[in-house]
């Protein structure tokens, strides 16, 4: 396992908020920026005596840097700087760190990039959603996808050639027609990476609710239904996969040796560390893991003293201590998200024979289910176990607990 850290820093300010999402982000008055950056600061700088408090072991060497958000491309080059040099500070950065941008086509000023191309950045997210100008003006979003080309090109033009395109289907008014359009373009461009994302029906967007009331706002009664979503969601597989763009994720595809090193972290439980508003972190403390998240609210987050330590960290954010059978848990359900699937090998190497052969029963009965295939070393999901993967790890859940 790799042992290296990889850092997460959420920038939670956007021009426009889209009515499909339900991350912690929103529109604020751009004054609060420099605020928040300085907390960012504050917060990375006090990250030593934190992890000390907590017992927890913090790898010095970090080797993925991803900026998320919100939109982070809408920092000033000054407040670039002064992140950068926040981190290096604390930690060393790898020299083939992978350093990623997410960015909203079209905001991201040539000043801007600079910064983050001197400050090392070498991949870049681009929040597509659709290629189709219809779709998404539908839901807030404030390019074209002249725009998005051009965008592409224009990062192209600066060396930057690990370019990943966000889709989602789903969204209101898309067809099977539209959808193919929009992969085939994505598909079109080159990009190394390519993540699909299906449409999440939930109370914490505006387009999730009014979807759950049956309403028509914001297009909610122009959203396709769950069978053709999957439907198209499962056709986009076989194309990138057609086109050399290969599935190694529930949600991402990529040629080969383009995965997204920092997402991989996730899945395979190395250590992160999460800066900034609602970013989760995940640390080693002994034989157990711990996981802790920031406030989700920006007055919150912002409330302490931008040179200090968020208050009274072992209480607020709570911190979830995970034991042997929980760390076996999110060793099955983050493993069975890699089309690799599990290793029962490397399971019992960590965990012991007895907890891995208390998977027996359910697994088989998945594989009779045809959603999940198996061969003498490994447990991995169907392509029809990825579109109900939620059933399957529900399933597992109930045997694990």
């Amino acid at each position: 396992m790799n042992d290296c850290l990889g850092v997460y820093v959420s920038v939670p300010f956007c021009r426009a908020k889209c009515t499909y999402c339900n991350f912690a982000s929103g529109v604020f008055a751009a004054e609060r920026m420099d605020g928040y950056v300085a907390r960012l600061g504050g917060e990375i700088a006090s990250v030593q005596p934190r992890a000390q408090a907590l017992r927890a072991e913090l790898p010095r060497t970090v080797d993925t840097i991803y900026l998320g958000g919100g939109t982070p491309s809408l920092l000033a080059a000054t407040q670039v700087q002064s992140l950068f040099g926040a981190l290096r500070s604390e930690f060393e950065i790898a020299a083939d760190a992978e350093i990623t941008l997410e960015c909203a086509p079209g905001q991201l000023e040539d000043e801007t990039l600079h910064a983050l191309l001197r400050s090392g950045m070498n991949r870049v997210s681009f929040g597509v959603q659709s290629f189709v100008d219809s779709e998404s003006q539908a839901v807030g979003r404030l390019h074209t996808r002249e725009a998005c080309l051009r965008e592409i090109a224009r990062l192209r033009s600066y060396g930057t050639e690990e370019i990943n395109v966000d889709l989602i289907v789903g969204l209101p008014g898309q067809t099977a027609a539209s959808w193919r359009e929009s992969v085939e373009v994505a598909i079109t461009t080159g990009v190394p990476h390519i993540s699909l994302y299906m449409l999440e029906v939930d109370e914490d967007s505006r387009l999730g609710r009014e979807v759950l009331a049956a309403g028509i706002r914001y297009g909610a009664g122009r959203v396709p239904d769950e069978d053709s979503i999957a439907e198209w969601y499962g056709a986009a597989c076989e194309w990138l996969e057609g086109a050399g763009i290969r599935q190694y994720e529930i949600s991402n595809f990529a040629r080969e040796r383009h995965r997204s090193r920092h997402n991989v972290k996730y899945w395979d439980r190395a250590p992160y560390a999460g800066f900034g508003l609602d970013a989760a972190s995940m640390l080693r403390s002994g034989d157990d893991v711990l996981r802790f998240a920031n406030p989700s609210e920006l007055d919150v987050y912002l409330e302490g003293d931008s040179g200090s330590a968020l208050p009274m960290l072992a209480e607020r954010p709570p911190v979830e201590r995970i034991g042997r059978e929980g760390q076996f848990e999110e060793a099955i359900f983050l493993g069975l998200r890699m089309n690799d699937g599990v290793s029962f090998s490397a399971l019992r190497r960590e965990f012991g024979e007895a907890l891995v052969r208390g998977l027996n029963d359910p697994l088989d009965e998945l594989c009779e289910a045809g959603l999940v295939e198996r061969d003498a070393e490994r447990r991995r999901l169907t392509a029809r176990g990825r579109m109900a993967s939620n059933e399957v790890f529900s399933r597992l859940l109930v045997v694990s607990a």
